[in-house]
């Protein structure tokens, strides 16, 4: 049996635990791409089936997901800024948009600490994942 794999860093999606199961998939979906663009070599090789169709890379290890309240996104976003980390941010506001213009407006027109968080994700070793996300439960 060969061991898993441990990786030095991770992966972390933080929810709003009150949201729709249709917005946490979307709002999961917008976050990570965010993480994927700003870190690309997270991404894998592309895959391939055994008749040599390809397919797009992934992620290349797990993304956790993770669920809390209100004070909870609140507190790893303060705590995740406050350690220069970028993050993805998604804000209630952009439930009511549809495109990246009026969704990067939305977001301008709030003061940081006025943000309406309902999700974010962010990349950096394990152990400052597990701290800014601490409060926060596994996802269900």
């Amino acid at each position: 049996m060969t061991e898993p794999i441990r990786f030095p860093t991770k992966i972390a999606v933080l929810l709003r635990d009150d949201l729709a199961s249709w917005q946490r998939l979307n709002v999961t979906a917008f976050l990570v791409s965010g993480i994927a663009n700003a870190v690309p070599e997270l991404l894998g090789e592309e895959y391939r089936d055994a008749d040599g169709t390809r397919y797009l890379p992934m992620f290349g290890q797990p993304v956790l997901v993770f669920a809390g309240d209100r004070a909870a996104l609140a507190g790893a976003h303060s705590r995740a800024l406050t350690r220069g980390l970028r993050l993805s941010i998604f804000t209630a506001e952009l439930f009511a948009t549809g495109n990246d213009r009026d969704n990067r407006a939305a977001v301008q027109a709030v003061g940081r600490d006025k943000l309406d968080l309902v999700g974010l994700a962010l990349h950096a070793p394990r152990n400052v994942v597990d701290k800014v996300v601490k409060g926060a439960s596994m996802h269900p």
